[in-house]
């Protein structure tokens, strides 16, 4: 009859929106960040155990990265909500206008939670034994800035585990993993670097609402130069990793241009000018990931013979 909808095509009409602001909500772009990480670390190891890529291996690893991401961004909504809801940058999330709600968002992070999981235990045991671990600082993360100055650190801990994650995916083992230890900590430095800068435009608003963080406790300009230092250890951290698994001068171009933006994004950052907070976060931080992978994969495809 006109006027009445059939429930069954309503709900598939409906599926949809819901989807799509579920996928607004974690922000499934900004993958972007630590997957050419993930990649570089189970590529160098393929390359040093028999030089050949391992299709199925990289998709899994996918899967994995994408749906613990998905995980720890629900839950950081979900737990954040209420401080969202005090904050005028973030008063417009989908969690505080009703875009999506609660019981979705839960239930998008059980599902994201189970799709990682799943694809740990295919990789291998070392992997779904080490997954729980992998959990716990995406967890606490959003529990971090009720309790800790630095809850950047516990940010910088849960990145670190990509590049460490995707290389015992392809080995299997502990043995030998030296080189994604040391990627880990670089990435993890480099993405708690730019959360302190990321974290200056809710100084003035953390501080009233009683929510930790460096730059509502030591001020901007002390946040601002942490990130500088953090950022310079990961310099000499990429370093590090290029030398110690014989990446050669593709790599080293790829890390001129990091160099490049790097100085860039705290350039265009002042404590008393966050007008550009956004071009430094998203625009230079997403060319500094996919810069540095496509160099190193070219690196390793021509130089080093990784095959196909």
């Amino acid at each position: 009859m006109e006027g009445i909808r059939d429930p069954m095509t309503a709900a598939v009409q409906e599926r949809p929106g819901r989807v799509s602001s579920f996928l607004k909500l974690v922000a499934i772009e900004h993958s972007v960040f630590a997957l050419p990480f993930a990649y570089l670390s189970a590529l160098t190891a393929m390359q040093l155990d028999g030089g050949r890529a391992r299709w199925f291996d990289l998709l899994l690893i996918t899967v994995a990265m994408v749906g613990a991401r998905t995980f720890a961004m629900a839950a950081n909504r979900i737990l954040d909500r209420r401080i969202d809801a005090r904050n005028p940058r973030t008063a417009n999330r989908e969690l505080v206008t009703g875009a999506v709600s609660v019981r979705t968002a839960w239930t998008g992070a059980a599902v994201a939670l189970v799709v990682f999981l799943a694809a740990a235990a295919l990789l291998n045991p070392l992997c779904l034994a080490l997954a729980p671990l992998a959990v716990v600082p995406l967890v606490v993360y959003p529990y971090g800035k009720r309790f800790t100055n630095w809850p950047h650190a516990i940010l910088a801990v849960a990145q670190a585990v990509g590049p460490v994650g995707a290389w015992l995916a392809v080995t299997g083992t502990l043995a030998g993993s030296g080189p994604a230890w040391l990627l880990g900590v670089a990435v993890g430095l480099w993405i708690g670097g730019f959360d302190l800068i990321y974290a200056c435009q809710d100084s003035e608003v953390d501080r009233q609402i009683g929510v930790h963080s460096v730059p509502a406790r030591y001020g901007r300009r002390f946040a601002l130069h942490a990130s500088t230092v953090a950022h310079v250890v990961t310099f000499a951290l990429f370093i590090w990793f290029g030398a110690w698994v014989g990446f050669g001068w593709l790599w080293w171009i790829g890390l001129a241009l990091t160099a490049v933006a790097f100085t860039y994004q705290h350039l265009v950052v002042s404590p008393t000018d966050l007008s550009k907070v956004n071009r430094a976060f998203f625009t230079a931080n997403g060319f500094v990931g996919i810069a540095l992978f496509v160099l190193a994969l070219l690196d390793l495809v021509v130089r080093l013979g990784l095959r196909p």
